[in-house]
Formats: C-alpha cells, sequence, structure tokens
C-alpha cells in the first residue's frame, strides 16, 4: 500500500494547524508550527491570500485526510462509503476513521504518531481476537480485543519505548485499556466528539466529495 513518505511538518505549515503528525515533538517548542508558523515556500511569510469555496473544502479534506495518514485513493473511499451508509454522515465517516486497526493502535497508546501505529501493525506485533492482523485498514468491531503478539512484547520498542510513555497516556472513554498487559477493547464506538474532528470540517469533506 502506497504512503506519503514527505515532510510531515510541512503539512501541519501549509494547513496551519498542529495535526500530530510527529507524535511528541509535534506538541513541543520544537514544532515547525512554533518556529515557522507560515506556510513553506518562498512566498509563505507574506501570503495573505483569501481562500475561495473550493480553496476551504479543500483545506478541510487535507486536513483530516492527514490527520488519519491516508492516501487520497483510500480516503475518498472511505467518505464515499460513509456516505452510502444509512447513518447520519458526521457518524458514519467517524466510525470509518477511528475504527481502523492502525488508529485503535494509536489511540490504546501503543504509538506516538498514526504512521508509527501503521508500521506497528504492518510489522505483525498487533493481534485481533488473538489472531494476527498486518491490515492497517483492518476494520475493528464493537468488544474486539486488541493485544500485542508475546513474541514481540520482549523487544526493545514495547520493554522500553512503550512502556515509558504509556505512563502517562490516558486512553479515550470509548477504549477499555489495560497498560500492563498491554491490551484493550472497544466499549462503544466513538462519536463526533470522541474523534476531535470539527463538525464544519466534515460538512465541508462531504461538500468536496458532492461536487
Amino acid at each position: 500500500m502506497a504512503r506519503y513518505l514527505g515532510p510531515r511538518e510541512k503539512i501541519e505549515r501549509r494547513i496551519g494547524e498542529k495535526l500530530g503528525l510527529k507524535g511528541e515533538r509535534s506538541h513541543s517548542p520544537k514544532s515547525a508550527t512554533v518556529r515557522k508558523p507560515y506556510p513553506p515556500g518562498m512566498h509563505g511569510r507574506s501570503f495573505k491570500g483569501k481562500s475561495s469555496e473550493f480553496g476551504t473544502q479543500l483545506r478541510s479534506k487535507q486536513k483530516v485526510r492527514n490527520i488519519y495518514r491516508l492516501m487520497e485513493k483510500q480516503f475518498k473511499a472511505s467518505i464515499k462509503k460513509a456516505l452510502e451508509n444509512k447513518q447520519e454522515p458526521y457518524t458514519s465517516i467517524v466510525h470509518n476513521l477511528e475504527t481502523r486497526l492502525d488508529n485503535i493502535v494509536f489511540r490504546m497508546g501503543l504509538a506516538q504518531s498514526r504512521d508509527q501505529a501503521r508500521q506497528v501493525v504492518n510489522h505483525g506485533h498487533i493481534l485481533v481476537n488473538g489472531k494476527r492482523i498486518d491490515i492497517p485498514s483492518y476494520s475493528v468491531k464493537l468488544g474486539d480485543a486488541i493485544s500485542v503478539r508475546e513474541g514481540s512484547k520482549t523487544s526493545p520498542y514495547f520493554t522500553t519505548g512503550v512502556a515509558n510513555w504509556m505512563k502517562n497516556f490516558q486512553a479515550p472513554e470509548w477504549l477499555e485499556v489495560d497498560k500492563d498487559k498491554p491490551a484493550g477493547t472497544i466499549k462503544r464506538y466513538p462519536g463526533v466528539e470522541d474523534s476531535g474532528l470539527r463538525p464544519d470540517d466534515l460538512q465541508l469533506i462531504i461538500e468536496y466529495y458532492s461536487r
């Protein structure tokens, strides 16, 4: 599966918001959005253009797509699938994005960014209901048990990295996480307020793909 390999902080600067694309660094004074709070490029400092309706829709689409670290084809398919669903569209979009296995691994605190979570899944470290799943887009269901493969628990990534940052990690209310194992389950499906996404961004995304 294709994935973006370019500079992630340039994305945050272009959009003008912190998206957490580099884990802890994104929330530190070292963040590019703090050091260079203007768009990248030769005219970044002086750019004062006003966005068109299309430009505003595009910005929201790019923002949410990059938050979840999806390529355009993946993101478009996820949105189209949500809009074909009979559920309320905002809820359906959030459901499709938040229940991806890579996002669940991130939300559980097993990774500091969604890119890192995707790598953890790709490398076969994660089990769903006792079965190894290495597909980041795998849709996790209500009550599914997500855990770390026994053979992976002794790796430095889990014994040192995860063990250290999980001490102060607070899982979202819709997930039940056992930090000692580590393992977790989905207690309920997340709503828009749980995702941290703004309803106006979701509306603009719907308008973008309804053109």
